[in-house]
């Protein structure tokens, strides 16, 4: 991002120098990532921080519509910084989740759900890497 602390402003966030470094890891991040592994890496750059900000600071950029926050897999929340629509794949055997575009699925049926109206879906796929 051009200006991260400006961006952080615009969402309402004051950018202290702990959130900066919280926001730059995972703003400019292209892959899923846990709190705990935000929290590891965040570390190795800004060694004072403590767990509380790093998960406060993802809390916040989730609130405040910067970044998402996914469970893909029973139990596991996920951080991604790709907010706009789309679907995931999970590597079976790496565990690595890859980004599926929007129109690369079609998703039918909706309209046989009569009891519910539908507002949002999400496809998770499990599948590897063809040998």
């Amino acid at each position: 991002m051009k200006n991260l602390m400006e961006t952080l402003r615009q969402h309402g966030i004051q950018p202290t120098p702990q959130r900066l470094e919280v926001a730059r890891y995972i703003l400019e991040c292209d892959r899923h990532f846990s709190a705990e592994q935000a929290l590891s890496i965040v570390l190795e750059r800004c060694p004072t921080i403590s767990r509380a900000t790093v998960y406060n600071t993802l809390n916040i950029l989730v609130e405040k519509g910067l970044v998402a926050a996914r469970v893909l897999t029973e139990g596991a929340v996920v951080f991604d910084s790709r907010v706009a629509r789309h679907h995931h794949l999970i590597d079976t055997e790496t565990g690595e989740i890859h980004d599926v575009d929007w129109g690369a699925l079609k998703v039918s049926g909706t309209r046989s759900l009569a009891d519910f109206e539908v507002q949002e879906y999400h496809v998770v796929l499990k599948g590897r890497k063809k040998q």
